[in-house]
């Protein structure tokens, strides 16, 4: 398996000692830099990354306002010399969190985690199907249609049933959007898929943001621009 990758990083150097170490990856293909998000999204379009190696903050946009503009199927891993972004990191569906210096040993465990082949997804399920989940808690069947939403991270998956009822299981949202029907369940974020009999109303918060509001969660899920058309239609 070999992966195209984009580097996106303000200071030059950080670039150079990035590449430099990838260099000991030759399943790593550097397809090409980015300075800034402008810059990033350009590149992101026109080389159609597997992986982006990400900058948090950078002049203009930061790095979180550069995915919450695209949905294209490439995976993330932060590389920031701030350990305080971490957590967000997690929310938005990154694969992994790098702080600087990177260390080679540390990169090899990203590099090794980026080339795990996701499993192929089965026959897409029906509303009336049950799901046997295993999670942090005790084994439990759960009909498909009474998944609220699922909320992604890196591997793991949130499947939501109700405002005090989730299971967390090791699996990754893209083997949800493969199976779940499609008639009843859409992507409305890079980390989240909602259950359509369950939205109540879309919201526009902070100008062009905006957000689905669920029948029974008190906490909204984002929507982003890319699959705000795809819901309306």
């Amino acid at each position: 398996m070999r992966l195209r990758a984009l580097i996106v990083d303000d200071e030059r150097l950080a670039r150079v000692e990035l590449r430099g170490l990838l260099a000991a990856h030759p399943e790593i293909e550097i397809a090409g830099e980015a300075a800034n998000a402008d810059q990033a999204a350009a590149q992101i379009a026109e080389l159609r990354p597997d992986v982006v190696f990400l900058d948090v903050q950078m002049p203009g946009r930061s790095g979180f306002e550069l995915l919450g503009d695209l949905d294209a199927p490439f995976r993330v891993v932060f590389v920031t010399a701030f350990d305080e972004h971490a957590l967000r990191a997690f929310e938005v569906n990154a694969l992994d969190y790098l702080l600087k210096p990177v260390h080679p040993e540390r990169l090899a465990r990203t590099v090794a985690r980026l080339l795990e082949r996701p499993a192929e997804p089965t026959s897409e399920l029906a509303p009336d199907d049950h799901l046997f989940l295993t999670g942090e808690r005790a084994p439990r069947f759960v009909r498909v249609s009474s998944i609220v939403c699922i909320r992604g991270a890196d591997d793991y998956t949130e499947v939501v049933l109700g405002e005090r009822d989730s299971v967390l299981v090791r699996r990754p949202l893209r083997e949800w959007d493969a199976r779940l029907p499609a008639q009843r369940f859409a992507r409305v974020h890079r980390t989240a898929i909602v259950n359509l009999d369950w939205v109540e109303r879309v919201e526009r918060v902070g100008g062009d943001s905006l957000q689905v509001i669920l029948r029974g969660l008190s906490a909204p899920v984002p929507l982003s621009r890319r699959h705000a058309a795809r819901l309306k239609r």
